[in-house]
């Protein structure tokens, strides 16, 4: 392994492990709960399992929801609906299915997009899901979840610790003073701090 690799992947590793003390949730857009994604990288907490509803009753809600959507393709309340059930139950290409019919409709939907970007991150499509996001953030500028999941991408899953830098940093120029704006602003700092404490090596000259 090379001398340069090494030294960079010490330093993600070690940045990934710093930051994810404080910053492991993937958040919801839909109806704005906040929301920790399936398919977790394994540094990142797993919530408590909580009293779900009955399964036999979930799936005769999906069933009913089914039957309305093949009768009614662009009904909108039962298409997001369908795909925040397969969401919560864990079934990240159903929930993409239900979600993509309801975009094709009515793309402008920021919580919509941000909530099957989650569901392709769960699938461990990581671009698709950052461009989802992207996609999010552009039709509504001050939609905070997207961008913040950006960010949240770009670190644990790419392991791209200057993309997840530039993304936080566009993040605090739509959301300056909340307490999730305050913690980002902390850790971006300790980032940069961490990477000048481990500089890239510069190339050695060709013999």
């Amino acid at each position: 392994m090379k001398k340069e690799t090494a030294i960079l992947g010490f330093l993600i590793a070690f940045l990934v492990g710093f930051v994810a003390g404080a910053t492991v949730a993937i958040l919801r857009g839909t109806k704005g709960v906040d929301k920790v994604a399936m398919g977790q990288k394994p540094q990142m907490a797993l919530p408590e399992t909580p009293t779900g509803p009955d399964p036999a009753e979930v799936n005769l809600k999906i069933k009913s929801l089914k039957d309305i959507v093949k009768k009614d393709p662009k009904n909108l309340p039962a298409l997001v609906e369908l795909g925040n059930l397969y969401f919560d139950t864990g079934q990240p290409k159903e929930a993409i299915e239900a979600y993509s019919q309801y975009l094709r409709v009515k793309p402008d939907n920021a919580d919509v997009r941000t909530d099957m970007g989650i569901m392709y991150r769960a699938l461990g499509d990581f671009d698709r899901a950052i461009e989802e996001f992207k996609k999010a953030a552009q039709s509504d500028p001050k939609h905070l979840n997207s961008r913040y999941n950006i960010g949240i991408v770009l670190l644990h899953d790419k392991q791209d610790v200057k993309g997840a830098i530039a993304a936080w940093e566009d993040y605090l120029k739509v959301d300056l003073n909340s307490e999730r704006a305050n913690r980002l602003k902390a850790q971006i700092v300790k980032m940069k701090q961490m990477g000048e404490t481990f500089p890239s090596p510069k190339p050695s000259a060709s013999k």
